[in-house]
């Protein structure tokens, strides 16, 4: 028998863009965004930049590490679905022990950065995100339950707590807000993608909510995560202090993003009416739906709402309320 075709030939040594590619750099940038706002606002100006750097470097570790797991466990769905058919160790460029070795040594290195240069806490929080995604998500929750992004999109929260904990040494009210703004962030986020690629998690078996629900369903979840996760938002400026700028942003940045959310929850009615609700749809039934616009829109939203937790504090310096 040939090899399978696409598979490539595992070699001891892989370029450096297949390791890369297992980190989901896209991923990592998404978590970091909100690393050094958090740090900016925590310090109320500008924190020592070596610490910033230190803080930075250790949470793309961490976060390599887990998505390198993650990528470890789920090689065998991910040869099933098209978005992930290409993924290293999928296609054999990197071999299963070749991603071990590389991802203990990421987080190996995630804990020795933050325990030299950051402080204990910190680093016992990004191991506890690396367990968070990689045994509550990707081994207990993705193929179980609908609802496992929900619950495993807490991971992605702790990137706020580490980089409050960078700068103070404790964890305060203000950074839960931070936390519970990306908690309920997460399923207007990624639901939309999901829909979009809904046939490949059910040709993988993996119950995503837009696998196991009508659209209609899925986006009225998508709503009113959004109404909560704009509700928590606002509760920056009582709890931690935030002022105008910020308040404004996250009301302006918060109703655009909901208004795309409802658009999104209109289009799939009319869908499930010309349908006669009478299954999910195809994928590019889906298509029509527009999924992918509420998607990038909530990459923008959280992106700006960052930049405003960053330059609250300047602002509030030069502008007292």
């Amino acid at each position: 028998m040939g090899r399978r075709r696409g598979r490539r030939r595992p070699s001891r040594f892989p370029r450096a863009r297949a390791y890369v590619a297992l980190t989901k750099p896209r991923i990592i940038e998404l978590l970091l965004i909100t690393t050094v706002p958090v740090m900016l606002f925590a310090a109320g100006g500008l924190p020592p930049l070596g610490l910033v750097a230190a803080t930075f470097v250790g949470g793309a570790l961490a976060a390599g590490c887990a998505n390198t797991l993650n990528c470890y466990f789920d090689r065998d769905i991910d040869a099933l679905m098209q978005r992930t058919a290409k993924r290293p160790l999928v296609t054999g460029e990197v071999t299963p022990r070749q991603a071990l070795v590389f991802a203990a040594a990421l987080g190996a290195g995630s804990v020795a950065l933050f325990l030299t240069f950051v402080n204990a806490l910190s680093a016992a929080l990004a191991v506890a995100a690396i367990v968070l995604y990689v045994v509550g998500y990707t081994l207990l929750l993705k193929r179980r339950t609908s609802q496992n992004i929900v619950w495993g999109g807490v991971a992605g929260c702790m990137q706020v707590l580490i980089g409050w904990t960078a700068v103070t040494g404790r964890l305060d009210w203000a950074p839960f807000v931070l936390f519970g703004v990306i908690f309920l962030w997460t399923p207007p986020h990624y639901w939309p993608l999901s829909v979009r690629y809904r046939e490949d998690y059910a040709n993988a078996g993996v119950p995503m909510l837009p696998v196991v629900a009508r659209p209609t369903t899925v986006t009225r979840q998508v709503v009113a995560y959004t109404v909560a996760m704009v509700l928590c938002s606002l509760l920056l400026v009582p709890v931690g202090g935030a002022g105008l700028v910020y308040g404004v942003a996250a009301l302006v940045l918060g109703g655009g993003f909901l208004a795309q959310t409802l658009a999104l929850h209109g289009r799939a009615r009319r869908f499930e009416r010309e349908t006669g609700g009478r299954d999910a749809g195809t994928a590019e039934q889906l298509r029509r739906i527009g999924p992918m616009g509420v998607f990038h829109g909530s990459i923008t939203y959280l992106t700006l709402l960052s930049a405003a937790v960053a330059v609250d504090p300047f602002l509030r310096v030069a502008l007292p309320l």
